[in-house]
């Protein structure tokens, strides 16, 4: 995947406030560097807890109504887990797939040229224009699977 500059999304988050007639916020901007900088998708939970650390006045609810905000402007893309909620990463604008552990909650981002041509392939097959997808399959990690079979 493609990897812009922090400053990049920067600009972008600055633009998307001035547009929306809102104030410039340190929050968000805090928010934005955690999901920059994060190595993985984040629950708000954990986003929350990374941004006290750099702003440790901020308040959960904060960290709902900027993600919810983000994800209005397409700043961050989102994994749903049920129960659990959704998980967050940036939007760094390359599309992907995602393979995730119902017992661990790992996720394995992953790209294949020729699922994506299949799936045009469908949807054009039915009559539809393709506009945009998100596949999650769901399964046990290679360390869950192991754990699983020593169970049995």
């Amino acid at each position: 995947m493609e990897q812009k500059e922090l400053s990049h999304y920067l600009k972008k988050l600055r633009e998307a406030v001035r547009r929306r007639g809102l104030k410039h916020s340190q929050q968000r901007e805090a928010i934005l560097k955690v999901l920059y900088n994060a190595a993985c998708h984040l629950s708000p939970e954990q986003i929350h807890q990374e941004v006290k650390k750099e702003c440790g006045s901020v308040g959960i609810a904060t960290v709902y109504r900027t993600l919810a905000f983000f994800e209005q402007e397409k700043l961050v893309c989102t994994i749903f887990f049920g129960n659990e909620g959704k998980k967050y990463e940036l939007n760094r604008g390359g599309h992907h797939d995602h393979l995730i552990c119902i017992e661990c909650g790992k996720i394995v981002e992953f790209f294949d040229d020729e699922l994506e041509k299949l799936q045009e392939r469908i949807a054009k097959d039915a009559g539809f224009e393709l506009l945009s997808h998100q596949m999650n399959l769901y399964g046990r990690c290679r360390e869950c699977s192991a754990v699983s079979c020593q169970r049995s």
